[in-house]
């Protein structure tokens, strides 16, 4: 268990119809910026991130990027071909959940890829590491994945609550600036992990319901929290998937695969501010538009090399990210 020790701070501001957090009072100058972006939903949240992330980066001053990728191949599950080109469209570190093993091809990859973590609950001998320490703006950055254990049917991990300070034991020898995404389904796991870690930890994330809540705030120890970030795609649909096929699989108890939809895409993410003492000065909702939808085209570039070939149709959205889909699932 951690000690309880806290320092208090002013309470939370709306800002701009957005509640934000306030700088911390005597707070360090040199503050690193991390973006925080919600769970990438199939082709739609792709292609969203390829066309805003350059410009969130360069508008907010991130020096960091971390992303939920659980979804993004297909709705469920991260595919090679996809988690290489999200790499290359500018995120730093992927974090997974409950679907991290979802696809084949990322049992064997994940082992080889220090940039995507999964859960660090998962028994110790599987594929891949559940945290990565990493270096941005001339200091490092530890990231730690987390899955809860609420309404999880198919999966069933070791305690996160004592998971954390095993694993904060070996980070704190490296860093103090310690971010966490708490993949987890109800607000009060989410919730009683974030007292649990407050004040031991920069940030601590929520994701995997897919609906960003208005509840960003530092904690008294100044841990950043929110208990869902959101996510990247289509928010016109059930969880950026189809509402026909959603709505039967409820009502007809009949499985039958999910389907993506292109409806009202929206990149949700959080900019976290974090001082040179590794806590929280800072946290920041963001909500940006992609207006118009995806046009076919009959060739990207460079930029499909890692999806495969370039061809696809208006159904299927943009060509690199439906080549990768198809490679990835």
């Amino acid at each position: 268990m951690f000690p309880r020790k806290h320092r208090r701070v002013r309470s939370c501001q709306h800002r701009g119809g957005r509640l934000s957090s306030p700088p911390h009072e005597g707070s360090p100058l040199s503050a690193i910026r991390v973006l925080f972006l919600g769970e990438i939903v199939g082709k739609a949240g792709v292609w969203c991130l390829k066309e805003l992330l350059p410009k969130l980066k360069k508008q907010h001053a991130i020096d960091f990027t971390i992303a939920d990728g659980e979804g993004a191949t297909g709705g469920f599950g991260l595919g090679k071909n996809h988690s290489i080109y999200i790499r290359k469209l500018g995120v730093d570190v992927i974090t997974m959940g409950e679907c991290s093993y979802y696809k084949k091809d990322m049992v064997e990859h994940v082992a080889a890829s220090p940039w995507i973590l999964r859960p660090a609950n998962y028994p110790q001998r599987n594929p891949g590491r559940g945290f990565g320490v990493y270096e941005a703006a001339g200091r490092k950055i530890a990231v730690v994945c987390l899955l809860g254990q609420a309404n999880f049917r198919r999966v069933h991990l070791k305690n996160p609550f004592s998971t954390l300070p095993k694993v904060h034991d070996v980070i704190a020898a490296q860093t103090n600036t310690i971010i966490v995404d708490f993949h987890a389904v109800t607000t009060a796991e989410k919730n009683t992990m974030f007292w649990h870690a407050d004040g031991k930890v920069s940030a601590i994330v929520g994701t995997h319901t897919k609906a960003p809540t208005a509840d960003e705030r530092l904690m008294p120890g100044r841990t950043a929290v929110i208990t869902d970030v959101g996510r990247v795609g289509s928010i016109d649909g059930v969880g950026g998937l189809d509402t026909e096929v959603e709505t039967r699989k409820l009502t007809t108890l009949v499985h039958e695969y999910s389907k993506e939809t292109w409806g009202k895409l929206e990149l949700q993410a959080v900019v976290i501010e974090i001082g040179d003492d590794g806590l929280a000065t800072g946290i920041t909702r963001i909500r940006e538009r992609l207006d118009s939808p995806p046009q076919p085209a009959t060739a990207l570039g460079p930029e499909a090399a890692a999806g495969g070939p370039a061809a696809s149709s208006p159904a299927h959205g943009p060509p690199a990210a439906a080549a990768a889909d198809k490679a990835g699932g």
